[in-house]
């Protein structure tokens, strides 16, 4: 007996949710989707929010849902499951009010806010990612995004793509696995006036100033970024953007996609945050505001203060004052909160902190990923530091050369200023670990370069504290997540590599990464002299390399309880949603979400 639309219905009903990847059209709406639901209860159900109608082969027209992924959403769909499961054929009328119940609490395009900051380091990045984790505490689905991000700091996606680190955070915060899509468009600085540009995770070109303003945003940009939001805006209820330095840099303003571009192009209400600590934040606010025309103005709907040491009541005569002059309500003033989550761009490597074991990373010109070591830094008795003389280095119990994206240009830096010299003063006596670039840098030389003209081998020296040679492609830049174990069969090791060649090495290997059943060799060990390289980024986050690593130095201050990054991020996850959730009016916040 031939089946009819509603057998195919009760048959997804009682299969277990989730994607079916043993379907030869898998994904045939997104990635991870519940294909549980393949043949929708409420087909067609003709919402233009959720699809259209196409012409048909047999003449007319059919309703399409091709472009519809809400019910294939995770939280949709079990709801769905849920209450339709062990009843008959509903009727129209049934199927309708479960449609509208379902989108009362998951609407079928999701609803964003975008944080804006007055300026770079106001804290948009941490209220962004407080914002996700308290959506995400009242039961809503919610997804991170920001449109383009200059870091030199990126995180690996399971697709095997690179995002902004903060932006895998906010993930972190929303309870979501990040996703290219949440950072479409990531630029990595490799020189002055130079960035490689990264589209959905994926290398895409080096690019100068003139052209990434004068051609690929406004010919490139816009689409890409439109076509990720909307992506997520068909999978979660709510969007939290986050905008780039200040709205109000009148310089680029006519083709500024991160900011004011996204909220328009997103119709995204905004909020501005302001740094109190720097002082001038209510200038900073009222000038941002008022370098901004009309029409961009209006979009911001609430002001909130920030990083305050000291008491909020003393501030109430400048917020009325700011409230009347710009006409917007101060959302709340959040106080300054201590912390230890992974902070973006070098800001944070500036200076010393000499406690405990000191590890020294050298603070490369175009240092990269450098966030990879917050795990290391929240061991107890352990301390990192960024070094940028020579002098420093003879205090320090380890060195790390960490990844860069101009490698041959930090290694003429390494030599002119005298960090070379010094890091092979040290060989033998501590351990020195490169990772990315930095294995690259410890090698004996290189082979080719990122971005050469097709003319003969570029060879360039390295520092030669390891027998490796990297041939360099540009144009094979590979990226992918990987496990395994130290070469010497202690724990497991876990993270990502990043590389745009191949090293070949005569030193002993550190890593047996599994690979397609098998164990494939990666990094070298040079163990007389406590030297080691590698292409894996975030090896710290497990406890066993980091244990390995600190065993190699002089002092035993990191003994004792063995630190968990995955519960210390969570942890400072809540107490910063905890804090900005007292702080804040999230009524108003609500209002603003809802269009009042």
């Amino acid at each position: 007996m031939k089946k009819d639309y509603w057998d195919r219905v009760r048959e997804g009903l009682s299969r277990p949710g989730g994607p079916d990847n043993e379907c030869e059209y898998y994904p045939c709406h997104h990635l991870g989707q519940d294909c549980s639901l393949c043949f929708c209860p409420f087909y067609p159900c003709g919402d233009t929010r959720l699809g259209h109608y196409v012409p048909s082969r047999s003449g007319g027209t059919v309703w399409s849902c091709q472009d519809c992924f809400w019910i294939h959403r995770p939280d949709v769909a079990l709801e769905a499951r849920e209450r339709l499961a062990g009843k008959g054929r509903p009727d129209r009328g049934t199927l309708t009010q479960l449609k509208s119940s379902l989108e009362n609490k998951h609407s079928p395009l999701a609803r964003s806010i975008m944080v804006m900051g007055a300026t770079s380091g106001a804290g948009k990045t941490l209220v962004a990612a407080a914002l996700c984790r308290i959506l995400s505490d009242l039961g809503y689905r919610v997804a991170p995004f920001k449109s383009q991000n200059m870091s030199s700091s990126s995180s690996m996606t399971a697709e095997g793509g690179e995002i902004a680190q903060a932006q895998a955070l906010q993930a972190l915060a929303a309870r979501v696995d990040a996703e290219a899509h949440m950072n479409p468009i990531l630029l990595k600085p490799k020189r002055d006036d130079v960035s490689q540009v990264f589209v959905l995770g994926r290398p895409y070109r080096d690019m100068d100033v003139p052209t990434y303003y004068g051609q690929f945003v406004t010919e490139e940009g816009a689409p890409i970024v439109w076509e990720s939001y909307h992506n997520l805006q068909r999978r979660f209820d709510f969007i939290v953007i986050e905008g780039a330095g200040s709205p109000a840099e009148i310089n680029i303003m006519d083709v500024d996609l991160a900011n004011i571009g996204t909220a328009e192009l997103t119709d995204s209400p905004c909020i501005l945050v302001v740094n109190i600590e720097w002082g001038g934040a209510f200038a900073y606010a009222y000038g941002t505001l008022l370098l901004l025309p009309p029409r961009q103005r209006e979009r911001f709907r609430g002001i909130i203060i920030n990083n305050l040491r000291g008491d909020a009541a003393s501030l109430q005569t400048g917020i009325d004052e700011l409230e009347r002059l710009t006409g917007i309500p101060v959302l709340g003033v959040i106080p300054h909160i201590q912390h230890t989550l992974p902070e973006e761009d070098s800001l944070k490597t500036a200076g010393h902190d000499w406690k405990g074991i000191t590890v020294g990373v050298i603070r490369l010109p175009h240092i990269s990923n450098f966030t990879d070591l917050d795990a290391l830094e929240m061991e107890p008795g352990t301390s990192v530091t960024y070094i940028g003389e020579p002098t420093a280095l003879s205090r320090v119990d380890a060195i790390l050369i960490p990844g860069s994206e101009n490698v041959r240009s930090d290694l003429q830096w390494l030599h002119k200023s005298g960090l070379e010299r010094a890091i092979k003063q040290r060989r033998g006596e501590i351990p020195i670990l490169g990772v990315g670039g930095g294995y690259e840098i410890l090698g004996d030389r290189m082979i080719g370069s990122p971005g050469q003209d097709g003319g003969g081998e570029d060879i360039c020296n390295g520092l030669g504290l390891l027998r490796a040679v990297t041939h360099t492609n540009a144009n094979e830049s590979s990226s992918r997540q990987v496990e395994g174990m130290l070469a010497s069969g202690e724990g497991i090791i876990q993270g990502y590599m990043l590389n745009d060649g191949i090293t070949v090495t005569e030193e002993t290997p550190l890593f047996l990464l599994h690979s397609k059943g098998e164990y494939e060799e990666e990094g070298s060990w040079n163990s007389q002299e406590k030297i080691m390289g590698t292409h894996v980024y975030g090896l710290f986050d497990l406890p066993e390399f980091r244990k390995k690593f600190l065993s190699l130095c002089t002092r035993t201050e990191s003994a004792g309880e063995v630190l968990k990054i995955e519960e210390s991020i969570e942890e400072n996850i809540k107490r910063l949603a905890k804090v900005v959730r007292e702080h804040l009016d999230i009524a108003r916040v609500f209002d603003i979400l809802e269009g009042n």
